[in-house]
């Protein structure tokens, strides 16, 4: 028996890296995860056992509507939400355009925001909601102030909709990565042969002396979207190597 047999999960932003890495553990012990994201060829790759691939664009309403129908359709209701789309880049504060505020925010906090309120009628009593957080919000990164806030935004929310969900017995917890190797990480890298330079800058200011793998994450996203961690609301959990804890 695994421990989510019989469940449904909804991962956005769920065709590479962390969230397919989640999309792909939740499936692994018993549950059918609706998985999204923009690209349909990397939908196309993401696909396997247990798994059902909706291409979807969080920051789209019309999209997000699309997404729940075929949720509802199923009939099963939703047990598991790991709200994980989102991204960002860099932009030093005299260089911020308002495209970039735009980008960054209806992607990260609006995504998050609309995904959580169209979810709430298919939400089953006791589901679990996981929301995607960030290190970058306990320090100041130069240029990297508008992702930061962004997630900022959703730790706050996190805390809230706890507190507003908790008498339909639903919990809602946030999961903070450390640097993790993932597509999006490399992303960050002005050009592809400097990516080996900025992980290995990354990885320096571990304790661990490493970066993080995608799985490792979606261990924490399974405990927070299972019973295992069934005392737990409006929290953050750290998976950092301790690198805001050390």
């Amino acid at each position: 028996m695994g421990q989510l047999d019989g469940k449904t999960a909804l991962v956005t932003g769920g065709t590479s890296g962390i969230g397919l890495a989640s999309a792909r553990r939740l499936a692994g012990v018993g549950a059918t995860v609706f998985v999204t994201g923009r690209d349909q060829e990397k939908l196309d790759a993401a696909t396997g056992e247990g798994l059902v691939a909706i291409r979807s664009d969080v920051s789209d309403p019309a999209d997000l509507d699309r997404v729940f129908t075929a949720i509802a359709e199923r009939g099963n209701g939703l047990d598991v939400l790991f709200a994980n789309a989102g991204g960002g880049g860099f932009a030093m504060l005299r260089d911020t355009s308002w495209e970039h505020y735009e980008q960054t925010f209806h992607r990260n906090v609006g995504g998050t925001i609309f995904t959580v309120q169209k979810a709430l009628a298919l939400l089953n009593p006791g589901a679990a909601i996981v929301l995607a957080g960030s290190t970058a919000v306990d320090g100041g990164t130069p240029a990297f102030g508008m992702y930061a806030a962004s997630k900022a935004a959703i730790r706050s929310f996190g805390r809230t909709w706890a507190a507003e969900l908790v008498d339909r017995g639903i919990r809602v917890n946030t999961i903070v990565p450390g640097p993790t190797e993932t597509p999006g990480l490399a992303g960050l890298a002005s050009d592809p042969s400097e990516v080996e330079a900025v992980f290995k800058n990354l990885a320096d200011n571990v304790p661990m002396n490493r970066l993080g793998r995608p799985e490792e994450i979606a261990n924490a996203v399974l405990f927070l979207a299972s019973d295992q961690s069934s005392f737990m609301t409006g929290a953050e959990l750290y998976v950092d190597g301790g690198e805001r804890q050390v």
